[in-house]
């Protein structure tokens, strides 16, 4: 759910798909290391 206009491709222009894609990335990222610490 917290990814949803990722997965759907709501943004129409390629440069705000591609900064929802990396924001996700970091998201996931963060949550994954912040466990690990």
């Amino acid at each position: 759910k917290q990814f949803r206009a990722v997965a759907t491709r709501y943004d129409k222009r390629d440069d705000n798909f591609l900064a929802s894609v990396q924001l996700a990335a970091i998201r996931i990222w963060i949550k994954e290391n912040e466990s690990v610490a």
